[in-house]
């Protein structure tokens, strides 16, 4: 009885810790601020704790609940209200600009020289030369501006009007083919045949991936 008793509690937490999660918002471990990162590492705590608690489960419940409201309720006052992100959020720090470095400002993001200098690397900028500006950003991360002649060549650049780029549609995955994204292309079964046959595939089991761009060319991938 016990064991069940565990079983139900460890799901109930994992079901909450997903809704809370939905509520909130995905972001990527880089895109999270302060209070984001102390959020997630406190929820996912509490939510183990509530796995094992069996007679006093609604504590850690509670608890998980108030930190969830709490961070749904901050993200809808910064949206409302937007000066209030650089006190909740923080506000982005310029460190470098037009060949100065700032040292008060890199005192004031907890930066050493030489960590700034690691994040200049890891943008592919050996040079601080190449670099017109260089922004740390409120979730740890550098974005770089390079200075116009260090920055890569584009089509405009040349006065080139390429064609616009657009996304390919998946038509057959692992062997299945994606009824939706056939009508959605306006296609059907018939076309995709044909295109098949026509790359000498005589069924879309032996596809492991299958691509439609714009113009209804289809790029296969069969599996090794």
């Amino acid at each position: 009885m016990e064991l069940i008793k565990l079983i139900l509690t460890a799901l109930l937490s994992v079901g909450i810790l997903f809704v809370i999660t939905k509520l909130i918002g995905h972001k990527q471990v880089a895109q999270l601020d302060l209070f984001d990162y102390i959020t997630g590492i406190t929820l996912g705590s509490i939510g183990a704790e509530m796995a094992t608690e069996l007679e006093t489960a609604w504590k850690p419940l509670t608890a998980m609940v108030i930190y969830g409201a709490v961070t749904i309720l901050l993200s809808m006052v910064t949206g409302k209200f937007p000066r209030t992100r650089k006190y909740i959020n923080g506000s982005p720090t310029i460190l470098f600009n037009d060949g100065k470095l700032y040292r008060k400002n890199m005192k004031k993001a907890k930066l050493e020289l030489s960590e700034f200098l690691m994040l200049c690397r890891q943008e592919g900028y050996f040079d601080l030369g190449e670099i017109q500006t260089a922004v740390f950003e409120c979730n740890g991360r550098l974005t770089v501006l390079p200075k116009s002649e260090n920055r890569p060549l584009t089509p405009s650049d040349c006065h080139l009007k390429p064609a616009k780029a657009s996304i390919d549609t998946e038509m057959i995955m692992d062997g299945r083919i994606l009824e939706e994204n056939l009508r959605r292309r306006g296609l059907d079964r018939t076309w995709l045949s044909k295109q098949l046959r026509q790359q000498g595939i005589g069924s879309p089991r032996k596809v492991f991936l299958a691509l439609c761009d714009d113009q209804n060319i289809l790029t296969i991938y069969q599996a090794d």
